[in-house]
């Protein structure tokens, strides 16, 4: 008999979401809609993917749903914090995501969501502000205030589990601060010193919610929980914590063409990407601070994939720049340009050009719930610290020290599959599909 290894998915599940902007609402409402039978969610593996188990006279297909014991979406409960007050129906009719017939039919359930006040410190996102924003002498106090909002939440709504999810703005550049966030008690002491420079807001709220019994996921590409302070209160709490970044448009399509051009053997001489954008996530972009926390995160990927230590003669000299410009009248629908410059046989040079006019909620929307609900599966299956088999979902995949990192998509959705395969009892394996 196959040991399962994830306790089942009982009671009712809180996401509670940092931000309340249009990713959070697109999610919000495409879930609504989907468990009231109006829409499907496209782009979920864990609600509607296929997978195989087993091998030989044992194989077969089934959904993911049905091999690991995934929380239904009728039991998920949603909540959020934002700096501004605005409900989550008033919020997603200002992000200008979706069109009013699919806003409307979930409307009052839109508006019984309403944000709790934010952890907000605007010299980490200088180009936004808001008047929902809770006020006390120091990041300790102010996270203690977080952590009641978690126990308010889950008694509120009758929760069994919750998962935490930055969805938030991409914080300013800060770099590792090893004698501040080295420890817990490094850090613990600096939240109380109201160390503003080292202890960004989305530390807080990461440092709530394990402390609060609840796995959390990095959405943007912060320093937050990719640091030894919080893979120490990780393995203390028990809680999984995931990220970095969600890998929605151009950084997947990267991770896609990389590897074809890296087991061709293919060169590449140079790789230059825009964005254009007009969101509340481009508004912060545009922002230098910001922009270096966000060119960090979309540079990685390359670098790693098209390794110049394996293939020094193809990648080496390798000229890789990343620009995102805020367009006010483009809103959630990105467009992404790519020129990439090839060599192939004799080192005869070729160009590819790679159009994406993409709509950034909509691809992060089904990215945000299966890392909640696979989070969810983690939890109950014992697993604690950084689940590197969610890198799928991350442009910068969470590592150790000394670890390196995979970027790759197709590995990626393998160490996926195999960690699926691993909860329900089934022997990890690299058989094709």
């Amino acid at each position: 008999m196959r040991d399962i290894k994830v306790k089942p998915a009982t009671g009712k599940l809180g996401i509670m979401c940092v931000g309340l902007g249009a990713v959070t609402t697109t999610t919000i409402i495409g879930t609504l809609m989907t468990r009231k039978g109006l829409s499907k969610a496209i782009g979920s593996f864990a609600c509607e993917g296929l997978m195989r188990i087993g091998k030989g006279s044992e194989k077969c297909y089934k959904e993911v749903k049905d091999i690991i014991p995934v929380a239904d979406l009728n039991d998920m409960v949603f909540g959020a914090w934002d700096l501004y007050e605005d409900d989550a129906y008033e919020a997603a009719i200002k992000a200008n995501v979706l069109k009013s017939n699919d806003i409307e039919p979930v409307k009052e359930e839109l508006k019984a969501i309403r944000p709790y006040k934010a952890l907000f410190d605007k010299s980490y996102a200088c180009n936004i502000d808001g008047p929902n924003v809770k006020t006390a002498e120091n990041r300790w106090e102010l996270t203690q205030e977080l952590r009641e909002d978690i126990r308010n939440f889950k008694e509120k709504n009758g929760c069994d589990r919750v998962v935490v999810i930055w969805i938030a703005s991409t914080e300013k550049f800060i770099p590792r601060n090893d004698e501040v966030h080295g420890s817990i008690a490094s850090f613990e002491a600096a939240m109380k010193a109201n160390d503003t420079a080292n202890i960004a807001p989305s530390m807080c709220y990461a440092y709530a919610a394990m402390r609060e019994g609840c796995p959390f996921i990095m959405g943007a590409p912060n320093l937050c929980i990719d640091i030894p302070a919080m893979w120490e209160l990780a393995e203390e709490t028990g809680m999984p914590i995931a990220g970095k970044d969600f890998k929605s448009g151009q950084t997947m399509m990267k991770t896609v063409l990389a590897p074809a051009f890296f087991t061709r053997q293919l060169g590449v001489t140079g790789w230059f990407s825009t964005n254009i954008l007009g969101n509340r996530d481009g508004m912060v972009l545009d922002n230098p601070e910001n922009f270096e926390t966000k060119r960090r995160s979309k540079t990685s990927a390359l670098e790693n994939i098209l390794d110049s230590d394996v293939y020094p003669n193809l990648y080496s000299d390798m000229y890789h720049k990343v620009r995102i410009n805020y367009y006010p009248p483009r809103g959630d629908e990105k467009e992404s340009w790519d020129n990439i410059d090839i060599f192939g046989w004799m080192g005869y040079p070729m160009t590819i050009k790679v159009n994406f006019l993409c709509r950034d909620s909509i691809l992060a929307a089904p990215l945000v719930l299966d890392l909640v609900l696979f989070s969810d599966v983690a939890l109950r299956a014992g697993e604690h610290g950084i689940q590197e088999f969610l890198s799928f979902y991350s442009k910068a995949p969470m590592h150790k020290d000394g670890e390196k990192p995979i970027h790759d998509l197709f590995k990626q959705f393998a160490m996926l599959k195999n960690k699926i395969r691993e909860f329900a009892g089934y022997e990890a394996d690299q058989e094709l599909d």
